[in-house]
């Protein structure tokens, strides 16, 4: 579990987790100097029933909102600080919103510097008492405890510690079993171990030699060589701890505060964040259909064009749809929690405008009217949401893995789902060794788009006996994965609506149709080639002779072929079956005799001009019968 402070500056934050904890989270001189805090700080602290929290301590001035919304991010209870003798201030309200943004759950308010409400008397602390309620009316904070207490004294402390105790009893643990997903919020070298990174980790777990990526911009994988919580060293970390990472071969100077940890492979970097954005009521004015903010995502920040897609508008306090496109690329997680700030501070409360949640990772770019398309993700069981992962995906499909980073679902509730989904047909597993699924629905889709395409080449080409399998899957998409095309078909042979013969794909029952004329310049075409022997009129010559247009005569070379009564021997010659058949005949005893030819004695043998022994002699090398030694021929083995 993680507490982190939140309140305006100079309240005594900072103090206050040096008084709980015993470690001052001021680490830089320039703040020991200035007495404020600049950075974020971390510390733990033990609980009344022994177990540790983390600690984050954030700054409270209005300049350093950044530091404190990375801060922030992976927060679970918050300790919203406000000093007695000043009350509540605009930072307190912003963290307050930024807190309630991010999801923070639970809380408790520490009312600082209460050995100076003696001074100011009872009405003092009933204003403030007033102040407080209405500052946290509707948020997670309504009702929680109001723990006056002073660093000074010592007043409260044992009280607060309780309280915060108490509330931690309330918190549901982080998903363990999700994706791998520590926000980096520093990066610092130690003498001997290398590069060390440090973060909350929000989802999954972390262990020694786990195959790392840092993103954006470092897929790996890298290797752990050490994990610590609390200055110890330790063999795992799991989701709400805070951790150190040692990993080396990576330069710290290449690094920086809003990359994310990730296991190797489990998590895309994205442009495009599909998301539920809800707009403060306190905003001056409605969000218009698109808007330039600053996005706040775990601990990075990255300016952001904002796109509604439901509405014109978000007016103030309410909540819609909306894509998110960055300018950079992000680590993001399924169900993340942002926060959109803009660049002029709203009247009393800062410059943070709305927040909401991450629906989907890695979207392509949205357009008027998508709202049907991102919706059902809004309440979205497993199943809705692996369904509808595989419906964005298309053809392309994903793989187990792949799911697993885009949902957030634990490997055990996404095997469960897949297998579910599968026995009712909803998902296809397509691949078994890549783990590859497709959308029932997507398979469907390509099954129709293959059956209009067969219906739309028998009405083009009637001669033709079928479609090439490949020339099919080239005209669905040329990059449709193989597997998945063999699944299409296999599905469309096995309702009977498509036969595949050799390589040739059909409608079933749709053989070769020809007409009273194909039949009548079929027969003619078959004598003419008859009548030549070894000496076939070419294309051309057909062509001109028996008055047909190429293309048609070639389609009914194709059906005499076919029917094994032609042979194509070269682009313009096409041979009677029967000539052929018998010249080979001849080659072949003279070769079992003579064991040789050479070219003028295969001339001899056809009986023809070079015009058509060349592509003979060729053919049959193509054929395997003669193999060419030198300027003559031999019979090859077999």
């Amino acid at each position: 579990m993680i507490v982190g402070t939140a309140g305006h500056i100079d309240h005594g934050k900072t103090s206050l987790v040096k008084a709980l904890t015993g470690i001052d989270t001021d680490r830089l001189q320039e703040e020991k100097r200035r007495g404020i805090t600049l950075e974020l700080g971390f510390a733990h602290l033990t609980l009344d029933d022994g177990s540790v929290a983390g600690v984050v301590d954030v700054p409270g001035h209005e300049r350093f909102v950044k530091a404190m919304a990375a801060g922030a991010g992976g927060v679970d209870l918050a300790v919203l600080v406000v000093a007695s003798d000043e009350g509540v201030m605009p930072q307190t309200r912003e963290h307050l919103d930024i807190c309630r943004l991010l999801g923070v759950r639970a809380g408790v308010v520490a009312l600082t510097k209460s050995d100076l409400l003696g001074e100011l008397g009872p009405e003092w602390r009933t204003l403030v008492d007033a102040d407080l309620a209405a500052l946290t009316a509707g948020s997670f904070l309504e009702g929680a405890p109001v723990v006056a207490c002073s660093t000074r004294t010592g007043e409260g402390l044992d009280a607060l510690r309780a309280a915060l105790g108490k509330a931690a009893g309330t918190l549901a643990k982080r998903p363990v079993e999700g994706p791998t997903f520590l926000p980096v919020d520093r990066v610092f070298t130690l003498k001997g171990f290398g590069t060390v990174v440090t973060g909350t980790l929000l989802s999954g777990a972390i262990a020694v030699e786990d195959p790392v990526s840092l993103l954006p911009g470092m897929p790996g994988p890298l290797r752990v060589r050490g994990v610590q919580v609390h200055g110890r060293a330790v063999e795992k970390v799991e989701a709400g701890q805070r951790a150190a990472v040692n990993l080396p071969g990576v330069e710290a100077e290449s690094l920086h505060r809003g990359l994310v940890l990730t296991r190797a492979g489990e998590l895309p970097e994205t442009r495009m964040l599909d998301v539920e954005l809800t707009l403060l009521p306190s905003a001056e004015s409605a969000l218009p259909r698109r808007r330039k903010l600053l996005l706040h995502l775990g601990t990075a920040q990255v300016e952001a064009t904002v796109a509604l897609l439901d509405v014109e508008r978000l007016e103030p306090g309410e909540t819609a749809l909306a894509q998110l496109r960055l300018d950079a690329p992000v680590g993001a997680l399924v169900g993340q929690r942002f926060i959109l700030r803009g660049s002029r501070a709203l009247p009393g409360r800062g410059a943070t405008l709305a927040g909401g949640r991450v629906l989907a990772i890695d979207s392509p770019r949205r357009r008027k009217g998508a709202l049907a398309v991102v919706a059902p993700l809004r309440e979205a069981d497993p199943a809705g949401q692996v369904a509808w992962l595989l419906r964005q995906s298309g053809y392309r499909g994903l793989t187990q893995q792949e799911l697993f980073g885009r949902s957030g679902l634990g490997p055990r509730v996404l095997a469960r789902t897949l297998e579910r989904e599968g026995a009712r047909g909803a998902v296809q597993l397509v691949d078994r060794e890549r783990r590859l699924y497709v959308s029932g629905e997507v398979l469907e889709g390509l099954q129709g788009r293959a059956l209009a395409l067969l219906a739309a080449f028998h009405e083009r080409e009637p001669l033709r006996e079928g479609l090439s399998r490949e020339e099919l899957r080239q005209r669905l998409s040329a990059e449709l994965d193989a597997r998945v095309f063999q699944r299409v078909l296999q599905g469309l042979v096995d309702g009977g609506k498509v036969e595949v013969e050799r390589e040739l794909a059909r409608l079933k029952g749709r053989a070769r149709a020809l007409t009273l004329g194909d039949e009548a310049a079929r027969s003619r075409l078959a004598a003419e080639l008859s009548s030549g022997g070894l000496a076939p009129p070419t294309e051309g010559e057909l062509s001109q002779k028996l008055e047909l247009p190429v293309p048609r005569l070639r389609e009914l070379l194709k059906v005499l072929a076919s029917e094994g009564r032609v042979v194509r021997v070269s682009e313009e010659l096409c041979f009677d079956t029967a000539a052929l058949a018998t010249l080979r005949e001849r080659l072949v005893a003279h070769l079992r005799e003579k064991k040789e030819i050479s070219t003028q004695a295969f001339k001899e043998l056809v009986g023809q001009s070079r015009k058509f022994v060349i592509p003979l002699s060729e053919y049959f090398d193509r054929e395997k019968v003669t193999l060419r030694v030198g300027e003559k021929r031999v019979l090859r083995r077999g």
